[in-house]
């Protein structure tokens, strides 16, 4: 959905204006994604499967998969510069997204409270939740660009940060995270 949209503003750009909001969203969207999946990854591995993991994993997805169905208009749309997509469908978006990102939390709270340290676990969840809501719902709700693009990028910050933090220095077995997640190996 994204990476199709992204190559049709491209392929469009000089009749229809690209402008910066519509693909700042578009890579937030994605990391977002990942993010979700690389949790799902780390949380649910080892659990036995069940019809509710199940459906509560596509209620996530097809939750997410609406909001990147958003960020670009489709071929069908009235052509329109981008920013008017950006501004008729932000909130949307965003809102979407906090929401798939409660429900992420409120399974990653479920399955680790009964881990060994589920409770540093959940603080951890509940803090990172709690910045989430911050950023991504003051974009949601700002009119301003500038305001937008600083709450959305530094968001975008923090994701690249983590990622590369993961790559460079994974979570030593001692620690909580490291723990869960050498729990979760099988």
């Amino acid at each position: 959905m994204l990476a199709t949209g992204a190559a049709r503003a491209f392929k469009h750009r000089k009749t229809q204006p690209v402008g910066w909001l519509t693909p700042l969203l578009a890579i937030f969207v994605a990391l977002d994604v990942a993010t979700f999946w690389e949790s799902a990854w780390v949380n649910y591995r080892t659990l036995p499967f069940s019809y509710g993991l199940l459906i509560g994993g596509m209620v996530v997805a097809v939750t997410y998969f609406i909001a990147a169905a958003l960020v670009f208009p489709d071929d069908s749309d009235p052509k329109a510069p981008l920013d008017e997509h950006f501004w008729a469908n932000k909130r949307a978006i965003l809102g979407l997204l906090i929401l798939a990102n409660l429900l992420g939390v409120c399974g990653q709270l479920a399955v680790n409270m009964t881990r060994e340290n589920g409770l540093v676990l959940a603080i951890n969840y509940a803090l990172n939740l709690a910045i989430y809501v911050l950023l991504v719902g003051g974009a949601a709700l700002t009119k301003r660009r500038w305001l937008f693009g600083a709450l959305i990028g530094l968001h975008i910050a923090l994701y690249v940060a983590i990622a590369v933090l993961s790559v460079l220095h994974p979570p030593h077995p001692d620690t909580p995270l490291g723990k869960a997640q050498a729990e979760a190996s099988p």
